[in-house]
């Protein structure tokens, strides 16, 4: 029910639009009504395209993302059990921090040039800032007896790592995973608007320069919506898999 009420607003809107372009009360080249854009929608379907861009799109983001937080989870628990080493690497970490992903295409074009290589390298170094930042905190934040417990039972430093460390930071680590989610898909779409011919970024730009903005509104939308799809996916996740604890450690 909560949902449905959602709801409300967005069809009203849709159907003053709809009202307002069919009226004539909305004159545009440029902006198009929800009608032509439904069935832009459904040619962008039909000559498989839009299937095509996203399998495209979120192969690069999925990839760049599962390297980067894999990065980031590593160096976080590497940083959050050692100080030393994270006092000696901060000095690095934070002059590269700041850098905008989006400004190493350059460099990315001209190492691996066009193509899933280049844009996955993007995606990947703007996935591992959150995944450290988070993982660091995440391990810092650990009981200190259970650290203890687990030396004085003789663990391995891998054994200590993947049955009290990584246990303990996951539901902080899982935030981490759905920023870096976010992050990974507006990234490969911004690489593919700006540089890389494939995906739904290129689709879009395409649709624009080509004056058809019924098929660049579908594109549009249908990036929001996934985007939409996938917080909501992980954050279900998180709420069945960690229930109360993942809220908490949301929260911090």
């Amino acid at each position: 029910m909560r949902a449905l009420k959602g709801l409300v607003l967005p069809v009203v809107l849709v159907a003053l639009w709809e009202l307002a372009a069919r009226s004539g009360f909305i004159v545009a080249e440029s902006l198009s009504y929800p009608g032509a854009i439904a069935r832009a929608a459904l040619g962008a379907l039909a000559d498989g395209t839009l299937i095509q861009a996203t399998k495209e799109t979120f192969g690069a983001a999925l990839a760049g993302m599962a390297l980067g937080a894999a990065l980031g989870i590593a160096c976080g628990v590497a940083f959050g059990l050692w100080r030393l080493l994270a006092a000696l690497m901060r000095l690095s970490t934070e002059a590269l921090r700041p850098i905008p992903s989006v400004a190493l295409i350059p460099l990315a074009l001209l190492i691996y040039g066009f193509g899933y290589r280049m844009e996955i390298a993007v995606v990947a170094f703007a996935c591992f800032w959150p995944l450290l930042i988070i993982t660091e905190s995440a391990v810092r934040g650990i009981e200190p007896r259970l650290i203890e417990v687990s030396r004085a039972l003789g663990l391995s430093l891998a054994a200590r790592i993947f049955k009290i460390v990584l246990p303990a930071a996951l539901p902080r680590v899982f935030v981490g995973l759905r920023l870096a989610a976010a992050v990974a898909l507006v990234v490969a779409v911004t690489v593919e608007i700006t540089a890389n011919p494939i995906g739904l970024g290129y689709a879009l730009i395409v649709a624009q320069e080509s004056m058809k903005p019924n098929r660049m509104l579908v594109f549009l939308l249908w990036i929001g919506l996934l985007g939409w799809l996938v917080n909501v996916v992980l954050l279900r996740a998180q709420q069945r898999w960690f229930g109360r604890m993942g809220s908490w450690a949301e929260r911090r």
